[in-house]
């Protein structure tokens, strides 16, 4: 007889997180034990069972095993170990300074968990961009719900059946499903969200939020609750390449950071690259090298590059890629094999700054090299009277497209182009010049920076990892993933001497003078106040 499927829907969720803040506020999940034998059941998972959780990869994304050892094993293992390494000193109270105003006084501020919290995950890394999440708020001592990525179904089945096995489930739980469980997960009360994906999952939450009118942010908007997105709309995460370096580290850095990390869908794998117009030959004959020792002369069947996830994600890429204004724009790569979901290393030179693959994260193995900017520019005086309708593009005149064109003669030019779009995840600068090193620091915002390297900031887990604007709100790794689910409580404690009746009717202006010389004032000051007083 065949098995009926449980359905999971608003009525199922509202149950599950019931339960799951009952389980909260009962208080097991504050003491220092239930959270490290929980984080001990994460290093039983990642330590017991790696070649499943490698086999689980390579089924959903044919991910290399080492890809998926260093990148999703491993970096889970490494954030597991600190936590378990300095989840005491987390949990401590942070003593503080007190003032004047209070004196005699103690103040500490106290981590306190949230409550109940849902993680919601991607498919391009599985594991890691799932359980990392899961081990801050375990830390901060949550309940907590995992929703893993249906676009990865071998990954979010392993992580179900390992977390039934290896943790409490009466406080930890995995939800599998796609669309309506998800929607189903969203309609509930959470105390926060953690969420990374893409543009279109992220607008359905924000606007699931704004139907809760039961919670009120600090700014005064309704939400369904605080959030944590590592990701926000569309990224596009930059690489600037100066002349005078060493080009042969430099190339060897970018393919790794784009085709070697899951075959550039990641997050903050580089999306496109500016270069001034003399120096782009040197950079694509030196990609053009590093692929071709790297991955072979076939790159379309190389063993060492991942796959594209699904059809759509496939059909997606191609359409990017076929665009009429950027087909004839290929300077390396563009093979594709449909039926096993495979798109070759590609590079692409000068596409049109209006193009698709331009106004939106790629997320994927073509990689543009832009050595010119396009940008509005009125032609006055030029066509008379009608001269505000029609703008300059490519040396005609064109009444369509506010674009114009603008060669990058200098690495500085790009710096305008990076910040004139959304603020990227990432961002990435190769230099030897330590002025334009300081300059691009202080100049891009962005949520993370590199200099001559790609991608490996994420393996530094004293660095936050997040976003600013549309490329993320909030972010984790390591202590800023037990930071970002807890709530820092502010405590003070007083005795009951130094009762001060300045503080208490009547009023006087003597009390006036004393109170604004402790707020605001020196020593003298007080002083001198007291000595007011006494003569009223």
């Amino acid at each position: 007889m065949e098995e009926k499927k449980v359905v999971f829907d608003a009525e199922a969720a509202s149950r599950l997180v019931e339960e799951l803040r009952g389980g909260f506020t009962a208080g097991k999940t504050r003491t220092y034990e239930w959270r490290m034998s929980q984080l001990k059941g994460i290093m039983k998972i990642v330590e017991d069972h790696e070649q499943e959780i490698v086999e689980a990869l390579r089924s959903d994304l044919s991910k290399p095993e080492l890809e998926a050892v260093i990148y999703e094993v491993s970096m889970v293992n490494s954030a597991c170990s600190v936590a378990i390494k300095k989840l005491k000193q987390w949990m401590m109270a942070e003593k503080v300074k007190t003032s004047i105003t209070t004196f005699p006084s103690s103040a500490e501020i106290v981590p306190e968990p949230l409550g109940v919290v849902l993680v919601i995950a991607p498919w391009n890394y599985p594991f890691l961009l799932s359980i990392e999440p899961v081990i801050g708020a375990i830390a901060a001592g949550n309940a907590v719900v995992l929703k893993p990525s249906e676009v990865a179904p071998a990954s979010s089945s392993l992580l179900a059946k390992l977390f039934r096995a290896c943790m409490d489930n009466s406080l930890i739980r995995v939800v599998q499903g796609a669309v309506p469980e998800t929607t189903a997960l969203l309609e509930q009360k959470w105390d926060k969200i953690c969420y990374t994906e893409g543009k279109y999952t992220s607008v359905r939450m924000v606007n699931s939020f704004w139907q809760w009118k039961n919670w009120t942010g600090c700014d005064g908007s309704c939400c369904k609750a605080p959030y944590t997105s590592s990701t926000g709309t569309w990224r596009k995460m930059s690489t600037v390449v100066d002349s005078g370096i060493n080009l042969h580290v430099a190339s060897r850095r970018i393919v790794a950071g784009k085709w070697g990390c899951n075959s550039g869908q990641t997050c903050v794998a580089p999306d496109y690259i500016l270069t001034t117009k003399d120096y782009a030959p040197k950079l694509v004959d030196a990609l053009k090298h590093t692929l071709e020792e790297f991955y072979g002369k076939n790159q379309l069947e190389s063993k060492d590059l991942s796959r594209i996830v699904n059809s759509n994600h496939f059909s997606r890429l191609i359409k990017l890629l076929d665009e009429d204004q950027v087909s004839g724009k290929i300077v390396h790569g563009g093979e594709r094999d449909k039926s096993n979901l495979r798109i070759s290393p590609t590079i692409l030179l000068d596409v049109p700054r209006d193009s698709m693959i331009m106004n939106e994260e790629i997320f994927g193995p073509l990689l543009p090299i832009l050595t010119k900017d396009y940008f509005i520019e009125k032609i006055e005086n030029l066509v008379g009277e009608n001269s505000q309708n029609f703008y300059f593009i490519h040396g005609e005149i064109n009444s369509d497209i506010p674009f114009c064109l603008k060669q990058v003669e200098k690495v500085e030019d790009s710096f305008d182009i990076i910040n004139s779009g959304t603020k990227p995840l990432a961002a990435y600068l190769f230099t030897n010049n330590k002025e334009l090193k300081e300059q691009f620091v202080m100049t891009v915002s962005a949520g993370g920076m590199l200099v001559n390297d790609t991608v490996i900031h994420l393996g530094v887990d004293t660095l936050p990892f997040g976003g600013v604007q549309e490329s993320g709100m909030g972010s984790y790794h390591g202590k800023f993933s037990f930071d970002a689910f807890t709530h820092k409580k502010a405590v003070l404690c007083r005795g009951f001497a130094g009762d001060a009746p300045v503080r208490y009717p009547p009023y006087t202006k003597g009390k006036i003078r004393l109170v604004k010389a402790l707020i605001c004032g020196t020593i003298l000051g007080i002083i001198s106040a007291l000595m007011g007083l006494s003569k009223d």
